[in-house]
């Protein structure tokens, strides 16, 4: 879709590029317009649409989880009011809806959540009665696990509100940490405020979490091959395996389910992906946490079939008794 036309032409239109309001969801808009215009050779304007999650004052658990970011930009794209929407990957149901193709997932940030705490400390090093604050189930069930098996007394705190708002929690004193996703501060330029990088073998992270999907018409067939130049294949494979595992779970993007899919290398050589999951009680008290390893998907029928083998074996083990958990 290089713009090839003679000098002296009309330029084409800008392509029309729907984003949330927020200042997180600007900056990955801005990135991911500036890697469309390279690839495209056309101008790229950001459309600010505002969801039913950016308004309402609900908790997520309470208003059907963070679909509730995606639904209006949805909307957008199918009455032909943008050419393309940029999403957070966590925040899109599994289900990938009619008209719509998910066109490129580009290479993925950090995944990890981070602690943003009072005094520089990290999460081993919270006082006695540390007051956290998040506004997902899955990482009160995955904190307040590790509470519980290090002796340490916590208390997580549903919150809600952007990072900054997040973030003066923390400077108010209301709380003693709150987490948040590393990539969103990384791309925002605050991973300053990050005190402790959360290993993923204490929380693991949202199905997701740290990529971006890039989503258009599926009438669009020129668009949707111009920005499949910025489809990671590895990336788009890991997270594929994770959201089938969330799917198979029958869970929405609010449960307390987190995992992560990493390519395993042996010297220069990937060779295998691991899938790790786990769904928790939000107070802790329970957890099923498991892994699978196998070859790398080469479709996306192998990466999903990965993703509902180690979602059967977690059903197996109980998990199902712990996807109603809500404790907001």
């Amino acid at each position: 879709m290089t713009d090839n036309s003679p000098p002296g032409a009309r330029s084409p239109a800008p392509l029309r590029l729907g984003t949330r309001r927020s200042k997180l969801a600007m900056a990955q808009s801005g990135l991911v317009a500036e890697a469309v215009r390279e690839v495209t050779g056309r101008a790229v304007e950001l459309v600010e649409i505002t969801t039913y999650g950016d308004t309402s004052r609900e908790h997520l658990a309470q208003i059907g989880g963070t679909g509730v970011f995606v639904a209006a930009l949805r909307e957008a794209l199918l009455r032909g009011e943008v050419d393309f929407a940029v999403h957070s990957l966590k925040d899109l149901p599994t289900a990938q809806p009619e008209g719509l193709v998910l066109a490129a997932v580009p290479v993925r940030e950090d995944p990890r959540d981070v602690l943003v705490a009072r005094d520089g400390l990290t999460l081993g090093q919270l006082p006695s009665g540390a007051r956290i604050g998040t506004g997902s189930p899955r990482r009160m069930a995955q904190l307040n696990a590790y509470a519980r098996s290090h002796g340490l007394d916590i208390e997580t705190v549903p919150i809600r509100g952007n990072v900054d708002t997040r973030i003066g929690f923390v400077r108010s004193g209301e709380l003693d940490a709150v987490v948040l996703a590393a990539a969103g501060l990384s791309r925002l330029g605050l991973t300053g405020e990050v005190t402790d990088f959360l290993s993923v073998d204490t929380v693991l992270p949202a199905p997701g979490q740290g990529a971006l999907a890039i989503e258009c018409a599926a009438a669009g067939a020129d668009l949707a091959a111009a920005l499949a130049e910025l489809d990671d294949p590895y990336t788009r494979a890991a997270v594929t395996a994770e959201r089938a595992l969330l799917a198979a779970l029958e869970a929405g993007c609010s449960a307390p389910v987190g995992a992560l899919a990493d390519l395993l290398a042996d010297g220069q050589v990937v060779n295998e992906l691991r899938l790790r999951g786990v769904v928790g009680s939000t107070d802790g008290s329970s957890l099923v946490q498991m892994s699978t390893t196998g070859p790398v998907p080469t479709s996306h029928d192998d990466a999903a079939a990965l993703g509902r083998e180690l979602a059967a074996e977690m059903l197996a083990k109980g998990a199902a008794g712990l996807m109603g958990e809500r404790a907001l």
